[in-house]
């Protein structure tokens, strides 16, 4: 699998962790371990949160498992295109409001956001291919996998073992690199909006 850090290079130093994690697509359809699947989940229960509330949840379905099918067809087809060789599906909800007090919580989605980057990293660290994605339904989801109202559906991603780019659609072939980001001084303003 490509190295990010062999195509990208950082303005500022930074952990070459971060320039070497992109989201390929090519999977090999092989199942991954579950101790391995754990320790993914295990880092990202390891995230900053407000209050230490915690709000991340993952629901998650392995391959050839009686939840498979229920979480692949949640996808739009673009992405079934290629996630159809994932070893694991997950959707990643938040709690929208703190358990300890019932009040809203304003960063359910931010907090999540911390878990999903920890089991992405922790993910590219053992070499898996973590490829999240929007492109699913998020009102089927919430009903096919009985998501209660008080949690937000947030997102989905596959995970999988690398493969050859050439097992992708030939429309994909081509995308399957590590993208550039825009100049930091486009994302950063001292002080006021400034963009």
């Amino acid at each position: 699998m490509i190295k990010g850090s062999e195509k990208r290079t950082a303005d500022y130093p930074i952990d070459d962790l971060f320039l070497s994690r992109w989201s390929p697509r090519a999977m090999t359809g092989e199942v991954i371990a579950e101790e391995d699947l754990l320790t993914l989940f295990e880092a990202a229960r390891w995230a900053p949160s407000s209050y230490n509330n915690q709000p991340w949840r993952f629901l998650y379905a392995r391959r050839d498992t009686e939840h498979w099918q229920t979480f692949f067809d949640l996808m739009v087809e673009f992405n079934q295109s290629w996630a159809k060789n994932a070893a694991v599906l997950v959707v990643f909800i938040s709690r929208t409001h703190f358990q300890f007090n019932g009040e809203p919580s304003v960063t359910h989605s931010f907090d999540t956001g911390a878990a999903w980057e920890n089991l992405a990293l922790q993910g590219w660290r053992k070499g898996f291919v973590v490829h999240g994605m929007q492109g699913f339904d998020y009102e089927a989801a919430r009903s096919a996998l009985s998501i209660p109202k008080e949690f937000a559906v947030e997102a989905m991603a596959a995970i999988g073992l690398p493969a050859d780019p050439a097992t992708l659609p030939p429309e994909l072939r081509e995308k399957e690199a590590p993208s550039e980001r825009r100049k930091l001084e486009e994302s950063i303003c001292e002080g006021p909006f400034c963009f």
